[in-house]
């Protein structure tokens, strides 16, 4: 009987020991005693975890009986380990209170739409290149901005000449000319401007970089009927920063940049200078630089004034010259003779003033003046192509921001003026136009779950492009975010955008302007869009120490009046309005794995755009329809940083009905961090992926080449690597 007795107390016993037991758990800030939604709690040693709710509250079962250890961890705040005996005695939730780290996440506050925002709190869909991702792209390439943006899904930069390098940016399939650069909100890259933009700006004194993708003409007017990209500039600071950079490459350039900015009191300034330079280089052995010979000085210095706490004057001074030279490698060397060439020289001069006065702790008045001078000569044999471009932008703005709305209201004065000098063949292209516009835009916040945006824009373009409203132009935008969840959000906007007409378009730019006619814009209509995009963006834990996120955006852009360059009978070329519309529509997929202090990075872009003319339908030519991004980031902070890229490229559509081949660019990129310097070293394009190794680039003779359309890099694999120094 005893025995019995025995083995029945040994099953009992068993069956406490193995046992599922429950924890109710309410999560909570420990500083305001508010519940931190998604925050969340697991059982060590074993796969058991849950994710608390709304109201920071969670459920743990199947939790074994005995001593456990649970960890309750938030992003940002310090993770927290209780120890536990199962079952427990308390049958009411435990209130849980865990702490903010030491080391706050970072805020992405955004400029561009003006509502002073977080990222995460604005329902325009904003992509913002920070300042740490900056400092990785400045490694690849710290000549230009090429890089930043070309590595971005749905952007792409497009080359447009085979000897000279010179490229414009492209989003979602759109031609250059329908995207706005800006500098700290100032349009410094327009019209004539535009040529060569993305080729002659370093990126070593940016902060951030904001894109927009879409019609975003409500807040900076025409232009900016696919997107804009904002270039915002580093500020004084009182701890002062003084950085050096040096960086060679294996195609023969040497890019030197340096940058100061500090707090005096009631002054700051900040001084940025480099000096970019490289020699005629030619992968391909073929007689013509695929990189040519150039040098460019830049210097941006801007004078800070705080004569008290609510306001704050800024004047700013942004200077570069640069001479280009490319073509046949035996006159870039000084040899006399019949040879092919292309050589651009260019002037750019602009000043930048900013007054901003706080009226209250909610309402802000700021006023904004640029004056530029562009200047670019342009030569090839046998002809020469060189104007000026002076141009102004005024602006006056009040914004109101509250706890659930935000206003921005304003005006603003555009002149644009460009002359040629020297016009052959045809007579000069000269214009002169003056915009003058209004703009108000509301972002209201009616429940915590949803923000809307509208906004409203009138343009008056004088003289006025042949439409129906003779010149003025109402454009009307909407966007909204929901807040489905804390790990779940989503965006939906639409807008309508306009391009005054131009002749600085690449199509232009292809054949150096030779030969084309002046535009009569009062007899052009004006380029008219109206697209829309939604997106979907998700971000969780997959166990405890894996953070995964995905943003999936749908776009869709119509462009009614196109503007297109056609060839008459006397072989002369005019710009018309095709018969017919673009459209560009597509997907953008982006993922980003985290584990410590490793990052993958995914991206997809699907552009399905194409030109509707003559009830005929084609392609747009030099857009892959398909494009592959993947970044693998090991970086410990303060340490080192590995990169490894790796970004397809489907086949493109050419204007000639035949289409170039698919592609892989790869890189790897090194860093080495110390107390006060970093060394780095590149190998981009390590495959030494080129077009010349796809066929010839150019048909006839040397001397008087027909170059094919360039879809695929021709510079090949390029070694760089420098040192960057921080002595402040």
């Amino acid at each position: 009987m005893k025995k019995y007795i025995f083995v029945l107390l040994c099953l009992l016993s068993s069956t406490m020991a193995y046992s599922q037991h429950t924890l109710k758990a309410i999560i909570k800030d420990g500083e305001s005693n508010k519940p931190l939604a998604g925050a969340t709690a697991a059982v060590q040693g074993t796969t058991i975890s849950a994710s608390a709710d709304a109201n920071g509250a969670l459920e743990l079962s199947g939790i074994p009986g005995g001593r456990q250890v649970i960890r309750f961890s938030y992003i940002g705040y310090e993770d927290r380990f209780d120890t536990l005996t199962f079952p427990l005695a308390q049958t009411t939730p435990l209130i849980v209170l865990i702490n903010p780290g030491d080391e706050e996440l970072e805020e992405v506050v955004i400029s561009t739409t003006r509502s002073s925002r977080t990222i995460e709190d604005i329902p325009t869909r904003v992509e913002a290149i920070t300042l740490e991702e900056l400092g990785e792209k400045a490694n690849m390439k710290p000549g230009d901005i090429r890089m930043l943006l070309n590595e971005s899904t749905g952007i792409q930069t497009q080359q447009t000449s085979a000897t000279s390098a010179n490229a414009n940016i492209r989003i979602q399939g759109l031609d250059g000319r329908y995207t706005q650069i800006l500098q700290d909100g100032f349009p410094l890259y327009s019209g004539f401007s535009s040529s060569l933009s993305i080729m002659q700006i370093p990126p070593l004194n940016l902060y951030q970089v904001e894109v927009i993708k879409g019609s975003s003409s409500t807040l900076y007017g025409g232009g900016a009927i696919a997107g804009l990209v904002n270039l915002i500039t580093k500020k004084p600071s009182k701890d002062g920063e003084l950085s050096f950079m040096a960086n060679a490459t294996s195609a023969k350039g040497l890019d030197l940049s340096s940058f100061y900015g500090k707090k005096f009191g009631k002054f700051g300034v900040t001084v940025f200078a480099s000096r970019n330079a490289n020699q005629a280089y030619d992968p391909a052995d073929i007689g013509f630089s695929a990189i040519p010979d150039f040098e460019r000085y830049t210097a941006n210095p801007i004078l800070y004034y705080y004569p008290s706490e609510r306001t704050q004057l800024s004047l700013g001074l942004n200077a570069s010259k640069e001479e280009r030279l490319g073509g046949d490698l035996s006159y870039i060397d000084g040899n006399e003779g019949d040879f092919y060439f292309e050589q651009n020289n260019t002037e750019r001069l602009s000043t930048q003033l900013c007054l901003e006065h706080r009226l209250s702790e909610s309402s802000l008045l700021s006023v904004k003046n640029s004056l530029s001078y562009f200047n670019r000569d342009i030569a090839v044999p046998d002809f020469n192509f060189d104007g000026k471009q002076i141009a102004s932008f005024s602006e006056v703005a009040y914004n109101l921001n509250r706890e659930r709305m935000d206003w921005v209201i304003g005006t603003n004065l555009w002149t644009d003026k460009f002359s040629e000098r020297n016009a052959d063949a045809v007579e000069a292209r000269d214009y002169n136009i003056t915009t003058i516009g209004a703009f108000a835009q509301n972002t209201f916040t009616p429940v915590d779950w949803i923000v809307l945006e509208s906004g409203l824009r009138a343009d008056y373009v004088t003289p006025s492009p042949a439409n129906k409203s003779k010149g003025l132009f109402i454009l009307p935008r909407v966007s909204a975010l929901f807040k489905i969840s804390d790990r779940l959000t989503s965006r939906i906007g639409s807008g309508m955008g306009y391009k005054t007409p131009t002749i600085f378009t690449q199509e232009a730019e292809n054949i150096t302007f030779r030969n084309i006619l002046p535009l009569n814009i009062s007899q052009t209509d004006a380029e008219t869009s109206i697209g829309g995009n939604a997106d979907i963006n998700y971000n969780t834990f997959i166990g405890e120490d894996v953070t995964f996120s995905i943003n999936h955006m749908f776009y869709y852009t119509y462009l009614k009046n196109p503007l297109i360059l056609t060839l008459r009978p006397d072989n002369l070329y005019e710009f018309k309005n095709a018969s017919g519309y673009v459209d560009t529509k597509g997907v953008e997929t982006n993922m980003k794995l985290g584990y410590e202090w490793v990052k993958l990075f995914l991206g997809y872009t699907y552009t399905d755009a194409r030109q509707h003319y003559n009830e005929m339908v084609s392609d747009m030519p030099l857009t892959p329809k398909h494009r592959v991004n993947t970044v693998l980031m090991l970086e410990k902070e303060d340490n080192f940083r590995i990169g490894l890229e790796a970004y397809y490229f489907s086949p493109q559509q050419l204007n000639d009905g035949s289409r170039g081949r698919d592609y892989w660019i790869n890189g790897v990129m090194v860093e080495k961090m110390f107390e006060k310097f970093s060394l780095f070293l590149n190998f981009e394009n390590i495959f030494d992926t080129r077009q010349s190794r796809f066929g010839s680039i150019y048909s006839g003779n040397m001397r008087n080449p027909e170059f094919n359309e360039i879809y695929a890099p021709v510079d090949g694999r390029v070694i760089n690597g420098g040192i960057k120094l921080n002595i402040l």
